[in-house]
């Protein structure tokens, strides 16, 4: 058994409050959203380089405790090594070494990004038997569908991906965009990333989701041409690579960019102007899907 507290924490103090309760001998400490699940909830993405947001101005700071931790004499250190006046309004609940499985499921359902494709963990059924149902979940690889970028380019796919035509993951991190063209009748279909573990996730999970789908280290040369190029990465490693995604796009075939955030499009844009015209497809909240034809 172990003691779970959660603490009442704004923006300013959560991130100390943290730290401290680790130095008062938290095993574990994390943050979240106090409005999670309601509609004052506030998602926080970033990429690396680009200035972090702020945290949440109503925090919860979860920590750890071994069940004959004294509780309130941690706070209390903790209150003050943080610069509080007193220790905030805080809970506290038994959580046995059985639960920990059931308490990371539960935080993750399954994801409609349209009526006609979902994201199902392995643990549930689908809402919707009729749909496409990608069964995936969370790991190591990044890319489970609760993105924005990753909702972005999967709404690309429903409705760009023909019967038959060729497709290149780059960056495919667990596989799901490459999946998800796999399962809307694509023809061969590749993933490309640089992180090993991101193409051994995009095997199992292209064989869980019986579909196939060949994967290739980035150190491997592509001479190979495909008609539709999809690269969900970040805005710098973009820009970087522009001109090996772009010579991966067949002629006539479509190239579509994500990870990118709205202040950056233009950088993006830019970058592959001299390959191929890009123009902002979508956006959802502060993200772009970038797109485009040679």
């Amino acid at each position: 058994m172990w003691l779970q507290v959660a603490i009442q924490a704004d923006e300013s103090h959560a991130e100390a409050l943290s730290e401290a309760l680790m130095d008062a001998g938290a095993l574990s400490v994390s943050i979240d959203d106090a409005d999670a699940g309601t509609p004052a909830e506030v998602a926080q993405f970033g990429e690396p380089g680009h200035p972090a947001q702020p945290l949440w101005q109503h925090s919860r700071v979860v920590a750890l405790f071994d069940q004959d931790a004294e509780i309130a004499v941690a706070l209390a250190e903790a209150a003050a090594q943080a610069g509080l006046d007193a220790v905030p309004p805080f809970t506290v609940e038994e959580v046995a070494e059985q639960d920990w499985v059931r308490l990371t499921q539960s935080q993750f359902d399954p994801i409609e990004i349209d009526p006609r494709l979902w994201i199902v963990p392995s643990w549930h059924e689908a809402p919707n038997p009729d749909a496409i149902n990608i069964e995936m979940d969370p790991g190591l690889a990044f890319g489970t569908g609760s993105h924005p970028t990753t909702r972005l380019c999967l709404q690309w796919i429903l409705d760009n991906v023909p019967q038959g035509c060729s497709v290149l993951d780059y960056g495919c991190g667990s596989g799901i965009l490459g999946i998800a063209a796999a399962k809307m009748g694509a023809g061969k279909v590749v993933g490309i990333d640089i992180d090993e573990r991101a193409l051994e996730s995009t095997q199992e999970n292209a064989s869980r989701n019986g579909v196939e789908m060949a994967v290739v280290h980035s150190g491997t040369p592509i001479t190979e041409r495909f008609d539709r190029v999809i690269a969900n990465i970040l805005t710098n490693p973009l820009c970087v690579l522009a001109p090996a995604i772009a010579a991966c796009v067949a002629d006539g075939g479509r190239l579509v960019l994500s990870g990118i955030l709205e202040p950056q499009a233009d950088q993006v844009i830019a970058a592959y102007a001299p390959y191929i015209a890009l123009k902002v497809g979508d956006t959802f909240e502060g993200w772009v899907r970038l797109e485009g034809q040679r």
